[in-house]
């Protein structure tokens, strides 16, 4: 049978390059974006290459369209989603008195309601057949203040805390809950950042922002069996900020 993978924000950047690694390895990957034109060439670009890909068009910004991306997952995977990884999110970045209310529920709509619905609806099903990994994208200012960054750190931290609570909840029947903690990392979305991207890796003893490719091999790690006694965890991939 044929492991199946549903990823968030994969058309591009860290899920972009886990979705490459899974597919290279054999499973069929299910790609979730918002922008059809650019879903349908990432699978495309994914066939060339010998892996089995499909797209599946969502804003997930809601209940509703988590419930129906979860659904279509199911319908792709023949019945059935072996690995999750919630991985799209929007990071702004600003004063706390700077961000409306309409920025603050977009942001909490995507970094903790999708990935909320999408383990609601998915997790049973792994739990029923005993077996089952997601993985949750955070980020290491989840960990500790940064001036500008309230919304979306808080938003990430909430994501770490429910990695742990659904570590508890579903480990003991057979599924594993992990997160990977990324640092800057040099993708699509992070490039408006120009130098403030570098200033801020160069904190790190790594003194350089991460490939995509980086995050996703420790992705990949937590997503197979390679983990199989890795429960609950929150694995920082941040150049060792968060270790100084």
């Amino acid at each position: 049978m044929t492991t199946t993978a549903l990823i968030t924000g994969a058309t591009s950047g860290i899920g972009r390059a886990a979705a490459d690694k899974l597919a290279q390895s054999g499973v069929h990957v299910m790609v979730v974006g918002r922008n059809v034109e650019r879903g349908e060439r990432t699978i495309a670009e994914i066939r060339a290459a010998g892996g089995k890909a499909d797209f599946i068009a969502s804003d997930l910004r809601d209940a509703a369209s988590a419930r129906a991306v979860a659904k279509k997952a199911v319908e792709l995977g023949n019945g059935h989603v072996d690995v999750l990884i919630n991985n799209a999110g929007v990071f702004p970045f600003g004063p706390t008195h700077e961000m409306g209310e309409e920025t603050f529920d977009d942001v909490y709509a995507l970094n903790v309601k999708a990935p909320f619905f999408l383990v609601a609806e998915l997790a049973p099903l792994m739990a029923q057949r005993g077996k089952g990994a997601i993985v949750n994208v955070s980020t290491m200012v989840a960990d500790y203040g940064a001036a500008g960054l309230s919304l979306y750190g808080s938003s990430k931290a909430a994501i770490n805390l429910l990695t742990k609570a659904w570590a508890a909840e579903y480990g003991p029947k057979g599924v594993r809950v992990n997160a990977v903690s990324p640092g800057p990392t040099r993708t699509e979305g992070t490039a408006a950042m120009g130098d403030a991207l570098q200033q801020l890796a160069a904190q790190a003893p790594a003194g350089r922002p991460a490939a995509p490719e980086e995050i996703a091999e420790a992705i990949m790690f937590l997503a197979t069996d390679r983990a199989s006694f890795v429960h609950g965890a929150i694995v920082p991939v941040d150049g060792g900020r968060t270790a100084v």
